[in-house]
């Protein structure tokens, strides 16, 4: 058969399936080709976009790691100004990747109240994030106190950086700002236990205590927390979790942390600085029934504020046979005598880390003649201070972070701040601390006053006696069943230490 008659023959064979399948099915196939077709060309495209994509993904990742050699001489479409933002931009610190999240299995919910003052609190958020991780219970951010004397309303986040105290430490212990909304439904009706933990308590009383409470509750409340935890006689995790929280989780504000770079670098543009811890407020010297150098009226007034407490429980105080046993701050007065005969230059700058000193101008008037660069209030614009104002633990804050950084630091009374700053100074590596024995001390003054000793003699007596209380590195000392008086676990957390007498490590 010719090629003709073949092509006519299909033909034919072509016009009879047409007429069989009918017009309507041979416009549904050439639809089915056409769609067909379509499909496919959508298919390549996406195909090809994807391609390029990752080509172009692999050559930036190629010019990241070769940077300049590789796209040296090529035409740029940025200008001078987009160059210079993107340098900026890489000059930026990286972001600090956060620890993995530890995975356990939660026993329940912790909910702390702290009470006293700032240092106080700060030591016991660090005992109870503590307790939290060796119970396996999720922390509840810790609830600060309000009605202690100072009468601060600040909340935690309004002191310490709530995000970075619980992203820093989720490798050890869940924290949470708030209850999941069940069971702060619950607390709120009551359904929840309540009660103060046992003073000095090793980790055995919250395991074996404490622990079956929260899985019995699901919610428990701790609403004293100050010295819950012992000092010594705990394994070295438990101590080291301990200066972690203090010393990496909690972070002030930033707003707090910048004025105290602010501080520190205009005292450190001037030279070396003194802070002085010079615990000689109102509050303290009604408390403590000290009154050495005060007036008839003072007197008066401290008795009167010490009665208006009824949680101060003791009323009747002999002042002068308290600071004979060395249980009263130094005033002033016995502040400037100790600090000359210490050698201290005169003309160091000296930071008062203290609220109003009682007595105002008269009281520190000796302090000011043998220091004349008394510093503090002058050092800020008064609109500085205007967030913090008449919130003494944001201010506390800031004395906290200027005394960390001084030169020297010389508390002259043994309370929360002067301890937990003596620690701090220890862990960045011995800062130099004068740790006053005011025992020694009060009777030493009054034997130069009344003319028993010569001042080459008073002097050389107080350097000799405070030669080795420095700060230096020191065993803590343990007192079994005694721990009001033994040395405390934030003043000396020499598990976290490099001591003297051990192999040299990094901290």
């Amino acid at each position: 058969m010719c090629k003709t008659d073949k092509f006519l023959y299909h033909r034919k064979l072509w016009e009879m399936k047409v007429r069989l399948l009918g017009e309507t099915k041979v416009e549904k196939l050439r639809n089915s080709f056409v769609s067909r077709s379509r499909m496919s060309l959508w298919m390549i495209r996406a195909v090809t976009i994807l391609l390029l994509w990752s080509c172009f993904v692999h050559l930036m990742a190629l010019g990241e790691m070769w940077g300049p050699r590789l796209f040296k001489g090529w035409p740029s479409c940025f200008n001078q100004d987009d160059l210079s933002t993107v340098e900026e931009m890489r000059s930026l610190p990286a972001k600090i990747a956060l620890p993995p999240k530890r995975v356990y299995q939660n026993n329940g919910y912790l909910m702390v109240s702290c009470n006293g003052g700032l240092n106080q609190m700060r030591a016991a958020i660090c005992d109870m994030v503590t307790v939290a991780r060796f119970m396996n219970v999720t922390l509840i951010v810790p609830e600060l106190d309000k009605t202690s004397f100072w009468n601060d309303p600040s909340e935690f986040k309004d002191i310490f950086d709530v995000d970075h105290f619980i992203t820093s430490l989720r490798d050890e212990v869940r924290i949470l700002k708030e209850l999941p909304p069940r069971l702060k439904k619950r607390v709120e009706l009551g359904m929840h236990h309540e009660m103060p933990p046992i003073s000095w308590s090793n980790m055995s009383y919250y395991q074996n205590q404490i622990l079956p409470l929260v899985k019995k509750h699901k919610v428990l409340h701790l609403n004293k927390t100050d010295s819950r935890l012992a000092n010594n006689g705990l394994p070295v995790e438990v101590q080291k979790l301990r200066c972690r929280v203090n010393f990496n989780g909690l972070k002030f504000t930033p707003q707090i942390e910048e004025l105290g770079r602010r501080v520190v670098n205009i005292l450190r543009e001037k030279g070396p600085f003194l802070v002085l811890h010079l615990r000689y407020e109102m509050d303290m010297l009604a408390f403590s029934g000290c009154s050495h150098g005060c007036n008839p009226d003072e007197e008066e007034e401290l008795t009167r504020m010490r009665y208006a407490y009824p949680w101060w429980k003791e009323k009747v105080i002999n002042s002068e046979v308290k600071r004979k046993e060395g249980l009263c701050p130094l005033t002033p007065e016995e502040t400037a005598l100790t600090l000359t005969a210490l050698g201290i230059d005169r003309n160091v700058q000296l930071y008062i880390a203290a609220g109003e000193i009682y007595g105002g101008e008269r009281r520190m008037k000796a302090l000011t003649d043998a220091f004349p660069n008394v510093r503090k209030e002058t050092l800020l614009d008064s609109s500085d201070l205007d967030f913090c104002r008449n919130h003494s633990s944001q201010m506390a804050a800031l004395d906290y972070l200027v005394a960390v950084e001084s030169d020297i630091f010389v508390p002259t009374n043994d309370g929360n701040m002067a301890r937990v700053v003596e620690g701090h100074r220890r862990f960045l590596g011995f800062k130099k601390t004068i740790q006053l024995n005011r025992k020694f001390l009060v009777k030493l003054i009054d034997e130069y006053t009344e003319g028993l000793l010569t001042w080459d003699v008073f002097s050389s007596m107080v350097k000799a006696f405070h030669s080795t209380r420095m700060g230096s590195p020191k065993r803590r000392l343990v007192i079994p069943n005694k721990p009001k008086e033994e040395d405390y676990f934030y003043a000396n957390p020499q598990e976290c230490l490099q001591l003297l007498d051990e192999p040299l490590r990094v901290i």
